[in-house]
């Protein structure tokens, strides 16, 4: 169905690149969720207070949540598509994260109240009047979130949204949520099991447990996560394709929305090179981040000395020596300067978070390490954490 109404609603829906063609499908998926969650609700409340089940009433109120979320999901599409303006340079595509993490508040405060609801029930069983008409309806729901469940996941891994992916967990869970209450009625009517407020409880779980994962998948970003090491790989082959670029260190990417993104980087260039030519490289390598990946890229141009291969064996001595102290510490920047008394070694190393030593202690390490490698060298080391 989606596809159906995408190729009548949205011009160029082939395009998912576009930012409008992205939006648009945002809105229709959203549309179409505040749809099917308000016939759901008046279905499942029919449902309900002819079988007197709790769990099934609770469903249903679980399901006018669901469309309220997806309007929420709508209005994130529609505010986060905002061009930017001088309060928000960086644009307004943020307001989809902040949208997906409304959905998932709302989701663990209805997973809270049917927790309520369900222990109540527990404490004090009823019987569950068994009707034909509430068992239909719980198996066309089913139906209907599993689809709907389905639609918002693939919809939302191509057009790379985490408010769809907090919609399609929960669709899902509101599937697994509403078997549990058809067993549950199925249960009481056939073995005379007064199980609803056990299934109740089987729904809160279920529920509180999307809202968890919902909550993650919007909180990351808008702190600040690392950016996939697929998207990683994509810069760094685009980077080091160009012959002219020695290596590559301090990359960061700031997500400033789908398709907004920001990042910068160091390039290690030859230092005998000519400044303008290697310029003129940079220049493009920059126009070809951000044509092919849609991002905004500084690049920041690190000379590299080629003295015949001493600077590289003494380099390749120091990489062995941090990696003594932990295989993930990296080293860029090597430069040697000579002096009167001594050599100085200076360079950053990278230290993964994993590692328990303090910086202090990794760089009396370093030093130590350098200078037992020759007594006339002494190690100036930067310690830093890396963003990727």
């Amino acid at each position: 169905m989606i596809q159906f109404l995408a190729r009548h609603f949205i011009r160029d829906y082939r395009n998912l690149d576009d930012q409008t063609v992205r939006r648009k499908y945002g809105i229709l998926c959203g549309c179409v969720g505040v749809a099917l969650n308000l016939l759901l609700f008046i279905g499942k409340l029919l449902a309900g207070l002819v079988s007197r089940s709790i769990a099934i009433t609770a469903d249903a109120v679980n399901n006018l949540s669901d469309a309220g979320s997806s309007v929420v999901t709508l209005l994130g599409f529609k505010l986060a598509a905002q061009a930017p303006d001088r309060d928000h340079p960086f644009g307004h595509g943020r307001l989809e994260y902040v949208s997906g993490l409304v959905v998932s508040m709302v989701i663990l405060l209805m997973g809270v109240e049917l927790g309520e609801s369900s222990v109540e029930k527990i404490l004090r069983p009823e019987p569950v009047e068994f009707s034909p008409l509430a068992v239909a309806i719980l198996c066309v729901s089913i139906l209907v979130k599993l689809y709907m469940a389905c639609y918002n996941r693939l919809v939302g891994r191509r057009i790379h949204s985490a408010a769809m992916a907090a919609t399609a967990s929960d669709s899902l869970s509101d599937c697994l949520a509403t078997t549990a209450v058809l067993l549950g009625t199925l249960a009481g009517h056939f073995w005379d099991l007064h199980i609803d407020g056990w299934c109740g409880g089987a729904v809160a779980a279920f529920i509180l447990w999307s809202g968890f994962g919902a909550a993650k998948a919007t909180i990351d970003p808008l702190l600040g996560q690392p950016p996939s090491p697929e998207f990683v790989e994509q810069i760094h082959q685009l980077v080091r394709a160009r012959p002219e670029i020695i290596g590559i260190h301090d990359l960061i990417v700031h997500d400033y929305g789908p398709g907004r993104r920001i990042l910068s980087l160091h390039a290690e260039v030859p230092a005998s090179g000519d400044i303008l030519e290697l310029h003129d490289v940079v220049d493009a390598l920059e126009r070809q981040l951000n044509e092919s990946l849609g991002c905004l890229a500084t690049i920041h141009m690190d000379p590299v000395v080629n003295d015949g291969g001493q600077t590289e064996e003494a380099r390749n001595r120091v990489t062995a020596v941090v990696q003594m102290i932990d295989p993930g510490i990296t080293i860029h920047d090597f430069r040697m300067v000579p002096g009167t008394t001594h050599t100085k070694l200076i360079f950053d190393a990278q230290v993964p978070y994993q590692c328990t030593l303090s910086d202090g202690e990794i760089k009396k390490r370093i030093q130590a390490g350098v200078r037992a490698l020759d007594e006339n060298w002494s190690a100036a080391a930067a310690i830093e954490k890396g963003y990727v």
